[in-house]
């Protein structure tokens, strides 16, 4: 009968061959994960002196119970594209939207995405 040798040493080449295409990868995919998300233009620090009072801004509100209300009136999310498109055509210099303490984040997202699809282009955002 013979007699097994023992095998003492591990073949890392596999192994390393891997983590490199592993690495090669993430380098490849990386890049693409960066470009999701909104693009936003923070504006520079404007003194409240030099703002214009002629301004035609149409005031939007999303409350403690994620309701929208423009001018005092409660309107439904399956409506405020069209009621935004109506009134894009009044508030030329674009829409302030107010958002209380507990309003949530995809209510304020759903009247920004209705305001960029009614031709509103200017958005701008404020807590009460």
């Amino acid at each position: 009968m013979k007699k097994r040798e023992t095998f003492n040493e591990i073949n890392i080449t596999p192994l390393t061959d891997i983590f490199l295409v592993l690495l090669i990868i993430m380098m490849v995919i990386a890049p693409m994960l960066d470009t999701q998300g909104l693009s936003l233009e923070v504006p520079d620090y404007v003194e409240s002196k030099n703002i214009s009072k002629d301004t035609n801004i149409l005031n939007v509100l999303v409350n403690n119970e994620n309701q929208i209300i423009i001018n005092g009136e409660i309107i439904d999310e399956l409506h405020l594209q069209e009621k935004l498109k109506t009134l894009s055509k009044e508030y030329k210099d674009g829409m302030l939207i107010q958002t209380e303490d507990e309003a949530t984040h995809g209510v304020v997202v759903k009247v920004m995405d209705c305001a960029r699809n009614s031709g509103i282009v200017n958005i701008s955002l404020s807590e009460v």
